[in-house]
C-alpha cells in the first residue's frame, strides 16, 4: 500500500490569515490565463442602488408610522412602547440590510478576485472570512453577458455563468465583450478536447452535412 505523505495537507502559509491572494489556491502547474476583479466605482454604485428603492419605501412607511406613534407616546403604557421599539427594529430589517450592503461594499470589492486557468474558473469572495469557488469548463452549460445602466456608464459588464450544479456571476468586469467572448471560446475548446481529444482528431473535418427531412405529419408545421 502506498504511503500517504503526511505533509500533503499542511499549507505553506499561515492558515489563520484570511486575506490570501487567489494564487494561493492554485494547484501545481496551474497557469492563469486571465485575472481580474470588479471595477471599484461600478461595484460601489451597484451596491448603493441595489434594493435602494425598496429600502427607501420601507423606511418612509415605517418612518411615518413611528412619527405618528411618537406624537402619542405620553398616552401609551410603557410595555406597549417597548413592544413597538422591538417591533420596528425587526420590521426595518430591509433597511438595515441595505445599509450593511453599502458599508461592506468597499471591503468586499477589495477581496473579490476572478481568474481563468487552463482547467477552471476560480472565484474568490469574502468580507470577514473568505470563500473560494471553482467552476470547471467541462461543467459550463451557458455564459451570458448583462450590461445595465450603471455598468454602461462605467464601461463594465456582468458575466453570468451557468454550470451543471451552480450559477455564478463575475461582477463589473472591464472589457466585458472581449472577456465574454474569450471565456466562451475557452469553455468550448476545453469541452471539444474532452469529447474529441487531439490525438484522435482527424486532420480535416467535412463538417455537418446532414439535411433535415420532416415526416409527412410535420410538413404542415411552420
Amino acid at each position: 500500500m502506498k504511503k500517504i505523505d503526511e505533509k500533503y495537507f499542511i499549507p505553506p502559509s499561515d492558515p489563520k490569515k484570511q486575506d490570501l491572494p487567489l494564487d494561493s489556491v492554485l494547484t501545481a502547474g496551474e497557469e492563469i490565463l486571465w485575472r481580474g476583479k470588479p471595477l471599484r466605482k461600478s461595484f460601489l454604485l451597484s451596491s448603493f442602488f441595489k434594493f435602494f428603492f425598496v429600502a427607501l419605501l420601507w423606511g418612509l412607511f415605517d418612518g411615518f408610522a413611528i412619527a405618528m406613534i411618537v406624537t402619542h407616546i405620553p398616552e401609551l403604557p410603557i410595555p406597549l412602547i417597548i413592544f413597538m421599539i422591538v417591533f420596528f427594529l425587526f420590521h426595518l430589517l430591509p433597511l438595515w440590510l441595505w445599509i450593511y450592503n453599502i458599508i461592506s461594499a468597499g471591503r468586499r470589492q477589495k477581496l473579490e478576485e476572478y481568474a481563468f486557468t487552463g482547467t477552471r474558473i476560480v472565484i474568490k469572495r469574502g468580507f470577514v472570512g473568505a470563500e473560494i469557488q471553482s467552476i470547471y469548463y467541462s461543467s459550463i452549460t451557458s455564459v451570458n453577458l448583462r450590461i445595465g445602466i450603471i455598468e454602461k456608464l462605467c464601461k463594465v459588464g456582468d458575466i453570468y455563468i451557468v454550470a451543471d450544479t451552480q450559477r455564478n456571476v463575475l461582477e463589473d468586469i472591464q472589457d466585458p465583450y472581449f472577456i465574454y467572448g474569450r471565456l466562451q471560446k475557452i469553455a468550448n475548446d476545453i469541452k471539444s478536447d474532452i469529447l474529441y481529444p487531439n490525438a484522435k482528431r482527424p486532420g480535416t473535418n467535412p463538417g455537418y452535412k446532414t439535411s433535415y427531412k420532416p415526416s409527412e405529419n410535420e410538413k404542415g408545421i411552420h
